[in-house]
């Protein structure tokens, strides 16, 4: 009983020598010399990495749990030795240096068990030569150690879609009110061009659950993809609509099924919808067929989405 009270009374002692006193800030093991070394000559790499992440201690396999500038570099001994010589007996993340792969195997030794990153392997950005160092930097304060903030990150690479978000209809990215991530996983996923989701629609209706039904007369395009009539990302036409009204619906719906008639000053327009006569050159799909995404409207002599 007394050794357990002596070991609950030196406990408190033994975690507070454990947080303050420095692991990685002097040299031990074999070829690491030791933070201390690295400041003398990288002071400003030194005290930008005291303010991000990897300089906060306690954390599980935080370079500043081990060996800090030597988690990511490795042993500087022969570096030292060569008085800084560049990329002598360190690894350097420069494009010039290492390659895609040979950096983000660095950063996976690490991050490799995140949750994240279980799909990596399957990402677009891997198969694209992209590695963790275009978009994060370990000498930074910025959440998750990011270069810059979204949407600009993005942007650097993805400039068409940059542009595409500067059109008339767009979703409210450049407004701050979505991010680039709400909709796709940078880090790679089953679903298509990175999405988070199995498939486009299903990602939709994240937000847009009211579209997805089941209803009475249900759209085909509507089921089959969202990407049928929608863009995503930008349009100059409303609602994101690929192409403007009647046009997008006569890209599937032949007109001379349903042909207009253009009124003379001798003739009346009585505004009945189901009068062959009384029909309008410019009167728009939608002016009859507002639910376009689906109907529960009883069918009128076969017609279908009507409000």
């Amino acid at each position: 009983m007394k050794r357990v009270l002596f070991f609950l009374s030196v406990l408190p002692m033994i975690i507070f020598l454990w947080w303050v006193l420095p692991s990685g800030d002097v040299g031990g093991s074999e070829g690491i010399v030791g933070a201390e070394i690295c400041k003398g000559c990288h002071e400003d790499h030194y005290q930008s990495y005291l303010k991000s992440t990897h300089a906060k201690k306690g954390i599980p396999n935080s370079p500043a749990s081990k060996d800090a500038c030597e988690s990511c570099h490795g042993p500087g001994a022969a570096h030292v030795e060569k008085s800084g010589e560049k990329g002598v007996g360190i690894f350097i993340f420069s494009k010039k240096i290492a390659d895609a792969k040979s950096k983000t195997a660095k950063c996976l030794s690490c991050h490799g068990d995140s949750r994240d990153l279980s799909f990596w392997d399957l990402s677009k950005h891997k198969v694209s030569d992209v590695s963790c160092d275009n978009c994060h930097t370990v000498h930074s304060g910025a959440r998750k150690n990011l270069k810059a903030t979204q949407p600009d990150l993005c942007n650097i690479c993805h400039r068409s879609i940059r542009a595409q978000q500067n059109k008339q209809s767009h979703h409210p990215i450049r407004e701050g009110k979505l991010k680039c991530t709400d909709c796709h996983d940078h880090h790679g996923g089953f679903g298509p061009r990175m999405v988070k989701a199995n498939s486009f629609n299903d990602l939709c209706y994240q937000c847009h659950a009211e579209k997805r039904g089941p209803f009475m007369w249900q759209h085909p395009p509507v089921e089959e993809n969202c990407l049928s009539c929608h863009t995503s990302h930008g349009s100059n036409h409303s609602k994101l609509l690929t192409s403007k009204v009647p046009q997008l619906c006569q890209s599937c719906h032949d007109w001379t099924q349903h042909p207009g008639t253009i009124y003379t000053k001798f003739e009346t327009f009585q505004g009945t919808a189901t009068s062959r006569k009384n029909r309008m050159v410019a009167r728009a799909c939608l002016n009859c067929h507002s639910n376009v995404h689906g109907s529960n409207a009883p069918a009128s002599r076969g017609i279908t989405h009507v409000r």
